[in-house]
């Protein structure tokens, strides 16, 4: 056996000042989701050019010294100069402020109808996941039925329907999409409702005479609002797409206002003579709201996963 100096070992003296010493302080959950998320360096990348694309939908337009609408027929198809710096479109419109004012109208309606699919779809989802078992199966069927029609078809149907003859308007454009899009987070909410129902202290706030509504309300969809929030962000890009993809398809905005969608399908007329700027610069900003949005949804999704905390 290997023999060891007792010398070099001394007894470890128990401090009774630090023994309950906080060395580290505790994060609250939304704080270390803040922390988390903000660690994530491709999940902030997307948050900053959001931010940046926001700010030059606002402001851009205001500096220009053009309108969306404003023609100029001595400019017809002038490619990007110190005086026009996206260049001009075929009846002489500054692009720079049509690209930024139809990101901003791109925006609205995402944002719109990211809000709208929130409302519906959490109030049905919580609704059938509160009630009884009949009630549950029928609402789950209605809303299995939508599913089941592809998204896009619902909204050109529902665009079409409610369309003037001069186009299809910003509010009709945003109900379609809403009313083909709120079943993902329906479900969502409704499995999370199934969930949370059973602990233990919704069943204490059941004990005391609380109703359905009230703990639906203040107990059981605050613990869900994180797999919501990251819907919603999910939720916006898709919208924008769609809203492009229906422009694309010349079931845009009432002429002149303009989106990214209209923009893209105009400058597809641009690029047949060579003129790929009208289409490359609307292309672009699509691209990258598409990016940022994705890769920030799922830095949220990755930030509010108990899991991955360290």
């Amino acid at each position: 056996m290997m023999k060891y100096d007792a010398e070099l070992f001394s007894p470890a003296m128990k401090d009774d000042v630090n023994v309950d010493k906080i060395h580290r302080p505790s994060l609250k959950y939304w704080a270390d989701v803040r922390r988390r998320l903000w660690k994530n360096k491709l999940a902030m990348t997307g948050f900053f050019i959001i931010v940046i694309i926001v700010i030059l939908a606002i402001v851009a337009p205001m500096f220009s010294g053009y309108t969306y609408f404003e023609q100029n027929y001595a400019r017809i198809n002038v490619k990007p100069d110190g005086q026009n710096l996206f260049g001009t479109d075929n009846i002489g419109r500054d692009l720079f402020t049509r690209v930024w004012v139809g990101t901003r109208y791109s925006l609205i309606i995402g944002i719109l109808a990211a809000f709208f699919d929130f409302i519906i779809g959490v109030t049905y989802g919580g609704i059938a996941g509160m009630a009884n078992r009949k009630v549950d199966a029928v609402m789950m069927r209605i809303a299995e039925i939508v599913y089941s029609i592809p998204y896009m078809l619902i909204v050109i149907l529902l665009s079409v329907t409610f369309s003037s003859s001069q186009g299809i308007s910003l509010l009709t454009m945003v109900i379609a999409m809403s009313l083909a899009g709120w079943v993902p987070m329906a479900i969502l909410v409704r499995g999370q409702v199934l969930q949370l129902k059973e602990n233990d202290y919704v069943m204490a706030s059941q004990s005391i005479g609380a109703k359905k509504g009230y703990i639906l309300k203040n107990h059981i969809i605050p613990n869900t609002l994180g797999p919501i929030l990251v819907n919603v962000t999910l939720t916006i890009p898709r919208a924008i797409f769609s809203e492009a993809t229906l422009s694309f398809m010349s079931l845009g905005l009432n002429p002149p206002t303009p989106s990214l969608g209209v923009l893209s399908n105009e400058g597809l007329q641009g690029l047949q003579i060579g003129l790929a700027y009208q289409v490359l610069f609307p292309a672009l900003v699509i691209s990258l709201l598409m990016f940022a949005f994705n890769v920030f949804g799922d830095g949220v999704r990755d930030a509010l996963d108990p899991r991955l905390r360290k």
